[in-house]
């Protein structure tokens, strides 16, 4: 058998909050700092477009050591989640969002607290565990949600990196 020079295509994983200012651009960020062998996107259901993120948010990455000083917000599209093999929710919110705003990307989405317990660890390829677990059949109440610190002070924004660093780690981890 003769190893191929071909390049390995690398998953997508799409971080999705509301605004793109926060919960998705922390975990984003977090997900590529562990070095998942993904691509990650991040996007929100309800952007004003090309904003940079708030400072509080900013604060929060730099007290954990990373920087997406270069972030500018998104709203999701329907290339977004054609492109994502996996959608990483921040809340029930956002899978109802995709649910009911795009169903075909449905199996591929789940909050970011129930992957980082549920997600199968592989050598198989993620669409492979994914199609496991049967995300579209899985109530998004029942996953966990990332709260949204928008609105809340330094500390608040502390709490949900902090948050997000634990579970960004376990679900890398899973990822592989």
């Amino acid at each position: 058998m003769v190893a191929s020079d071909a390049p390995v295509e690398r998953p997508v994983v799409l971080a999705l909050c509301t605004g793109n200012a926060a919960r998705s651009v922390m975990a984003g960020v977090m997900l590529e700092s562990e070095g998942v062998a993904a691509r990650v996107i991040t996007a929100g259901t309800h952007v004003v477009e090309n904003q940079p993120m708030s400072r509080r948010t900013r604060d929060a990455l730099v007290a954990v050591g990373l920087d997406a000083s270069g972030h500018r917000s998104r709203q999701l599209t329907d290339a977004d989640l054609d492109a994502a093999d996996l959608v990483v929710a921040m809340a029930a919110e956002h899978v109802r969002y995709v649910r009911r705003r795009h169903p075909r990307a449905s199996d591929r989405t789940a909050t970011l607290a129930w992957l980082a317990r549920h997600l199968p660890e592989g050598p198989e390829p993620l669409d492979e565990r994914l199609r496991q677990l049967g995300l579209a059949d899985v109530d998004p109440d029942d996953q966990g949600d990332v709260d949204d610190p928008a609105g809340g002070d330094d500390a608040t924004y502390r709490s949900c990196a902090a948050q997000l660093a634990v579970l960004v780690g376990e679900l890398a981890d899973r990822l592989g």
